[in-house]
């Protein structure tokens, strides 16, 4: 049953609701298409056509997102698609303040404010803050890795930890580490690019580059952990989907006094081959219950990247082979 829902912006404040609409009204249209719905406006006064779920959806959306812009200059279209999968999942009034409570978790870096978008990556920087092994678990776009780099990048900067290692295991997705060219270490690089990209956001790409010759920041296949003991460090496992059995219990015995390990994975993204076991499922089974580790799972509905993303990630996990 369509509606015509009107409200208004309190306080009036022109700016704000400028920044709001977005450049050429770029965030309504945004809203627009997520909702099938139109919005029209005269300064803070709002009207809304639609299904009438949908227009109160778009009610909670555009007042969420008018208190969020009183300390911020502008909500970019990633945090606006979470928060709108936030209102349609929950349906629930309970989300439309301007919650800052992700302030609480803003990780400060040297080249950004890292904050979290959405419940779960809240809840993921929350565990991480509060366990020594988090398993973050759920498919690409999430934030996982991203996440788990800005918090070791914070507490390498204060203090907390005097090492960060990040590692993955070089497995092939169809193709063989032997086509490429150059050393080992060339070889690899590849595969580990994503843990480079992450510094390079967070920490800058000199400041990255020094980290990483004074030996502070280490980047390696995860074959170069075994026969370690690594104290007061920060250490991620990236991919960890693709480690067998053996390699994820040599990896998961190798800190020490004073370490925190991150292991993230997308347990549908699997490119062992068929008759072997995910190390990090066989882990998920063995661990996941102990209280002193803890686990956050992310879904499709936490893709933080281009709104297609979760289309294409949906899609996947919802057609039947």
């Amino acid at each position: 049953m369509e509606q015509s829902l009107k409200f208004n912006l309190d306080p009036d404040d022109q700016d704000r609701v400028n920044r709001l609409c977005g450049p050429t009204n770029s965030t309504l249209k945004q809203i627009e298409e997520a909702l099938k719905i139109k919005i029209s406006n005269r300064g803070s006064k709002f009207k809304v056509k639609g299904n009438t779920q949908n227009t109160l959806a778009a009610e909670i959306v555009l007042k969420g997102l008018y208190q969020r812009l009183e300390k911020k200059i502008d909500v970019p279209p990633e945090e606006i698609h979470l928060y709108l999968r936030e209102v349609m999942n929950q349906n629930s009034s309970t989300v439309i303040s301007g919650d800052t409570s992700d302030e609480k978790f803003t990780l400060k870096t040297p080249k950004t404010l890292v904050s979290p978008k959405g419940k779960n990556q809240q809840q993921y920087l929350d565990v991480i803050s509060k366990k020594e092994l988090v398993f973050g678990i759920g498919p690409a776009g999430t934030g996982k890795t991203y996440l788990a780099v800005a918090s070791a990048v914070n507490e390498l900067i204060t203090g907390r930890v005097e090492k960060v290692v990040l590692t993955r295991p070089a497995v092939e997705a169809g193709e063989k580490l032997g086509f490429l060219p150059g050393d080992v270490s060339q070889k690899v690089d590849p595969y580990l690019r994503p843990l480079y990209d992450a510094l390079f956001q967070t920490l800058g790409f000199k400041e990255t580059n020094k980290y990483i010759e004074n030996n502070v920041i280490e980047i390696a296949p995860l074959a170069f952990m075994r026969g370690r003991t690594l104290n007061k460090s920060f250490i991620i496992l990236d991919e960890a989907q693709n480690t067998t059995q053996e390699q994820m219990k040599m990896f998961l015995t190798r800190f020490g006094y004073g370490s925190k390990v991150i292991v993230t994975g997308d347990l549908t993204q699997i490119d062992l081959p068929k008759d072997v076991k995910s190390g990090l499922i066989h882990a998920l089974d063995i661990l996941s219950k102990l209280e002193d580790v803890g686990l956050v799972r992310f879904s499709s509905k936490d893709v933080a990247r281009h709104a297609l993303v979760q289309k294409i990630v949906e899609a996947y996990e919802n057609f039947k082979s």
